[in-house]
């Protein structure tokens, strides 16, 4: 592999505008692809064979009316005021004339809605008085009939007459009680139902909701814009319209100025690092053009396939910083070699054998971690894994061919005056190599793993789900609407829940009335249940649906639990319960991640040992570098919660509102913060061993590899964290966890991990931390990362 990359560096130094022009053209026909095979990208995200998802597809058999996704739009009173008469008819005609939109089934008029159920309140009120006006009529009626009995007794006439007549008025009784009773559970079941509401009690807010024909996971978002676009196309004076996150959440932006500031303190790193303004520049070009290449060569699949927003987003995380770290590694490599007088042809071709080399075999181990995603058997993350990995091997390809054709063209131009006198200053200032002193190795070792413990105890409360409407960004649409359905109508109707019950065969409307008051009756009687209702019955009265409305709102413990409860129940009368909704879908989301997560875990593990053992041909190093990535991993985890589920300085990332961390968070650091923990331990421990092999003392030998590699991986560090912060800063909750989780998690890995755990380890292990036994080391290939044999055959005079 090594000679192979030098023979492929010393060709594109030569011939720097082929490889330019080929990088070209594979640009274009990327953009090509993208033009043709884009299709949209999806803001939901779901798991098959779910339990909401098997209810969802019932609903899709017996009552398709509610399989469909279905967001609110919310009306207001600017300064909260009761909406006047004038109001109410503007908001009702733009009901009224989105029939037609497309992809829409129903808008329900809230007014309506209102208007009906103050109708069926009336209705019971007159219901009532007619049944009481009807037993008066039978009291007297029965009065007269036995008056009549007794006079026809006392006279000894036959009452056969009577008797007939006191027959129907036994049975006018019968059907009176029935209708008594009917009536009964109709007032009962409005009485559970009080707490849904579609105006406020102060009039001065309205719920429209929006059905749609096509499911929550295909649904265009045309179809969402096309229903945002209608309902403000006509603004009402005084109100102010929002919409859910069901409907207003959109692609989230996927570069803004957040990112754009990480990218210029990468560029200050690299500067301060490289010393010329034209070799700082050369890591960034090739970045971007990888992630462009990268990126829209995965969104050209995205008309074949479902595609999460995120996706693409991740792409260029992780394209701009191993991007940018991949060509800076090659870089510092050929500059050092120039420094020393090396011709730059030879020096190209021999960067790109050696650092080219560990490029290589890091990058790899970055696109196993991820390719190691579909294993979960989680689609939309096998994708994000699979479009991640894609990404990550342009950026490899773009550093072993890219990088050496536009080192060819600078020429000596890469290091400048300034950069060889520092060079000369530096090397007569350097001090000779001295191993650490064992008390310094033990406190440091003693120091990290508790401060690393330390930092994790949050991730013991960690909860998972999927970010709501209150997690929007403050003052948008979907925050608006969030927070003005919790303020007017209570936290549980932003999550209501959907729940099904199948029904005995042969009801009729009476029985199928009583078994729904059963149903409803038992649903109420949860704890953290604010209202229930039937919405609907299916045509062969096999299935009916009630709407839930829980106490608190969809990202809380308690909908959380009551999910859990509802489906626990035992048969009720011969009914099952099914539980859907777009909350209980982020629920069953939620644990589906959480529950393989361990697995992931040890599949990674299991690789990091692998792939260790070979390249180090150790077992302890292995051992400690992988046990080192698990207490940084849960570093992060913890860091993560305290921030976004606890609250802790989130004011100085701008974030607004705390909740659950995103549920596909911790398998997404795993797989990515192992690949990078590998990369640094890497450039790190390659340099050790390869000090050890040609015969420097164990402890010296460390110290040794440790300086030859520290500068490149502290500025590849800080690289990756302002790349990774910048993301910090977006507007999207999920982008802002993802950057802050990488950011944080490398920062932990490679300065507290890689730089101080590791070297004082390996000190403590001395000549032990190299032991293999011989048969393992006969049967390894020798991989020779570091390009050794390569080096001594081109050695530099």
């Amino acid at each position: 592999m090594a000679e192979m990359l030098y023979r492929l560096g010393t060709f594109a130094a030569r011939r720097p505008w082929r490889v330019i022009t080929a990088w070209i053209i594979v640009l274009a026909i990327a953009t090509g692809g993208f033009l043709a095979g884009f299709g949209g990208l999806s803001s939901s995200f779901d798991i098959p064979g779910t339990a909401s998802g098997k209810v969802a597809d019932t609903l899709a058999d017996e009552l398709p009316d509610y399989s469909g996704a279905s967001g609110t739009v919310v009306f207001s009173t600017t300064d909260g005021s009761q909406m006047s008469d004038s109001q109410r008819e503007q908001v009702s005609a733009l009901i009224t004339d989105g029939d037609g939109l497309a992809d829409v089934a129903t808008i329900v008029d809230p007014f309506d809605t209102e208007i009906q159920r103050a109708g069926r309140a009336e209705q019971l009120v007159d219901g009532r008085q007619q049944i009481e006006a009807g037993r008066a009529q039978l009291d007297a009626a029965q009065a007269q009939l036995d008056a009549g009995r007794q006079q026809l007794t006392a006279a000894g006439m036959p009452t056969d007459q009577l008797d007939a007549q006191q027959t129907q008025l036994t049975a006018s009784g019968e059907e009176l009680e029935a209708q008594s009773r009917t009536l009964q559970a109709g007032a009962e079941l409005l009485g559970l139902a009080d707490g849904i509401r579609m105006v406020s009690e102060d009039g001065s807010t309205a719920l429209v909701t929006v059905a749609f024909t096509e499911p929550r996971l295909e649904l265009s978002e045309e179809a969402k814009q096309g229903v945002i676009d209608h309902f403000e196309s006509q603004p009402i004076d005084g109100v102010e319209v929002s919409f859910s996150t069901d409907i207003a959440q959109g692609v989230p932006q996927i570069f803004g100025v957040g990112e754009a500031i990480g990218l210029v303190f990468a560029a200050v790193v690299l500067f301060v690092m490289l010393g010329s303004v034209l070799a700082a520049s050369f890591p960034i070009i090739t970045a971007l053009v990888g992630v462009a290449i990268g990126v829209v060569s995965t969104l050209a699949f995205s008309g074949l396939v479902q595609m999460a927003s995120v996706t693409p987003v991740l792409g260029i995380m992780l394209g701009l910083a191993v991007g940018i770290d991949y060509s800076l590694f090659i870089i510092n490599r050929h500059r050092k070699q120039l420094l020393k007088g090396a011709p730059i042809g030879e020096s190209i071709g021999l960067a790109n054998g050696t650092a080219g080399n560990a490029v290589v075999f890091a990058g790899v181990t970055v696109i196993v971690a991820l390719l190691a995603l579909n294993v979960t058997g989680v689609p939309f993350l096998g994708l994000m894994g699979t479009a991640g990995a894609a990404c990550v091997a342009v950026a490899v390809l773009i550093a072993i061919t890219l990088t050496p054709a536009i080192l060819g063209l600078a020429g000596e131009r890469i290091i400048g005056r300034r950069a060889r006198a520092a060079a000369v200053r530096v090397e007569a200032k350097a001090k000779p190599v001295k191993p650490m002193s064992t008390f310094r190795a033990i406190a440091t070792v003693i120091a990290a793993v508790v401060a690393l413990l330390i930092i994790a105890i949050p991730s013991l409360s960690m909860r998972l789900g999927l970010p709501d409407g209150g997690s929007e960004p403050a003052g948008s649409a979907s925050e608006r609407a969030f927070s003005l359905t919790a303020e007017k109508f209570g936290e549980g109707a932003t999550g209501p829940l959907l729940v099904t019950a199948t029904l005995p065969d042969g009801l009729d409307d009476d029985q199928l009335l009583t078994q729904q008051l059963e149903i409803a009756r038992t649903i109420a009687a949860q704890d953290d249940v604010t209202a229930v209702a039937p919405i609907d019955v299916s045509a062969d009265n096999t299935l009916t649906a009630f709407q839930v409305i829980p106490a608190e709102g969809p990202n809380s413990v308690s909908t959380a639990q009551l999910v859990e409860e509802l489906r626990a129940l035992p048969p009720i009368d011969g009914s099952v319960l099914g539980v859907a909704g777009q909350a209980a879908s982020n629920i069953d989301i939620s644990e589906s991640l959480d529950a393989v997560l361990p697995f992931y875990l040890a599949v990674v593990v299991g690789l990091s040992l692998l792939i260790m053992i070979l390249v180090f041909r150790s077992l302890l190093v292995p051992l400690i570098a992988t046990g080192g990535f698990i207490l940084s991993l849960f570093a992060t985890f913890g860091a993560t919660v305290a921030v976004f589920q606890w609250g802790w300085f989130a004011e100085i990332i701008g974030l607004h509102s705390t909740g659950p961390i995103l549920s596909f968070l911790p398998i997404i650091l795993t797989g990515i913060l192992f690949g990078l923990a590998m990369d640094y331990q890497l450039f790190l421990a390659t340099g050790m061993r390869e000090a050890y092999v040609h015969g420097s003392p164990a402890r010296l030998a460390v110290a040794q590899g440790f300086r030859a590699g520290r500068s490149v991986v502290v500025a590849a560090c800080l690289i990756m964290v302002s790349v990774f912060g910048g993301f910090v800063f977006s507007e999207a909750t999920i982008i802002r966890s993802i950057g802050f989780g990488l950011a944080i998690g490398v920062l932990l890995d490679a300065f507290v991990v890689r730089m101080l755990l590791m070297p004082a380890l390996m000190h403590l292990l001395g000549r032990s931390a190299w032991w293999i036994p011989r048969w393992l080391d006969r049967i390894l290939p020798d991989v020779d990362v570091e390009g050794s044999k390569l080096e001594r055959r081109h050695a530099i005079h």
